[in-house]
């Protein structure tokens, strides 16, 4: 059960991190503007598409050039660059603990 409880403690500290509680609060206030969160939304939907495609080991140059286009113009927004910059720092965080934790069972992988 220690792993586990450990396992709890790591996620209370994630939310109660900085990171995590900038991003939230970005979150929340993107969610109240519906253009901004719909440009966000669609933004996203775009980045996932292209993203799956590389997956597939496929490549979309109309779409990696729109996905370039539409984060060009999102990011002279500064609330919507903001959102961004703080999204960015809670994934790194979470990528950091996720490299920590792959580290410690690599040998067994």
């Amino acid at each position: 059960m220690y792993v586990y409880d450990e396992a709890n403690n790591l996620a209370k500290a994630i939310q109660e991190s900085k990171e995590y509680k900038e991003y939230k609060k970005a979150k929340e206030e993107i969610s109240q503007d519906l253009e901004m969160k719909k440009k966000i939304d669609d933004f996203e939907k775009l980045r996932y598409d292209v993203q799956a495609l590389s997956f597939q080991g496929k490549e979309d140059a109309e779409k990696m050039q729109k996905l370039q286009e539409m984060y060009n113009i999102l990011n002279e927004d500064k609330k919507i660059k903001e959102y961004f910059d703080v999204e960015v720092r809670f994934n790194i965080m979470l990528a950091d603990v996720n490299r920590i934790i792959s580290e410690s069972v690599k040998e067994l992988i």
